[in-house]
């Protein structure tokens, strides 16, 4: 990831980012736009269900510092606007991508024009086939990244990574737990995560031990 991430920015291009629901995908671009080299200017811009041009338009404008407000209800300003903020280096992370259609995909081509100097990197469940959708904008694509499910003889590593409550505890018990409950899912270690955590801050003393994480699994439900 670190290394799609990088070179996509490095490149100044665009990145797509996908994999099932609840793989960390998010958490992974975020820690990979963390550890770029430099000070290279991270713009996250927001995006509703199934968002027309004028909702993305002012979130790309919120994202990079533009006066949404007042360019946002006029397209030809705005988009002259985005045009010379994307002239300076940096990266525009957009999460969520798969909620776009085929008309506003063709509209992010703004990273395509010629004085672009910023990278565009698209996250999400689903966003290399919403991507399917929009030709033009597909082929523009310079890096594809799937993410899967975490092997489970690199979940200690991974979760040691992730929060330093985990580093103490027995990597059997967090491979137990990950074939018995998690599957390699991120989300549902973080869920596991948070519960650790909530009892570590009712009793400071206690260890992170298997009947902890055994109890923290327990209170994820019958869904998990």
């Amino acid at each position: 990831m670190v290394e799609a991430v990088g070179h996509t920015v490095a490149a100044r291009g665009i990145g797509c980012v996908y994999g099932d629901t609840g793989l960390g995908k998010t958490v992974a671009v975020e820690q990979a736009l963390h550890l770029l080299p430099g000070r290279v200017p991270v713009w996250r811009a927001v995006v509703g269900v199934r968002p027309g041009l004028p909702q993305v338009r002012a979130a790309l404008c919120e994202a990079l510092g533009l006066p949404s407000g007042s360019l946002t209800h006029r397209a030809g300003p705005a988009d002259q606007a985005l045009v010379e903020a994307l002239a300076e280096p940096g990266v525009l992370f957009l999460d969520d991508a798969q909620r776009l259609s085929p008309t506003v995909l063709d509209y992010l081509r703004h990273w395509d024009s010629p004085g672009c100097a910023a990278a565009l990197v698209l996250c999400g469940a689903g966003s290399e086939r919403a991507l399917a959708r929009a030709a033009a904008m597909r082929s523009r694509v310079l890096t594809w990244h799937q993410v899967s499910r975490l092997d489970t003889e690199d979940v200690p590593r991974t979760l040691g990574l992730f929060r330093p409550v985990w580093e103490d505890a027995d990597p059997v018990d967090l491979v137990r737990a990950d074939e018995q409950t998690a599957r390699g899912n991120f989300r549902t270690w973080a869920k596991i995560t948070s519960h650790v955590c909530a009892a570590r801050g009712r009793d400071p003393g206690a260890g992170v031990g298997r009947d902890a994480i055994v109890q923290a699994c327990a209170r994820l439900g019958p869904y998990s």
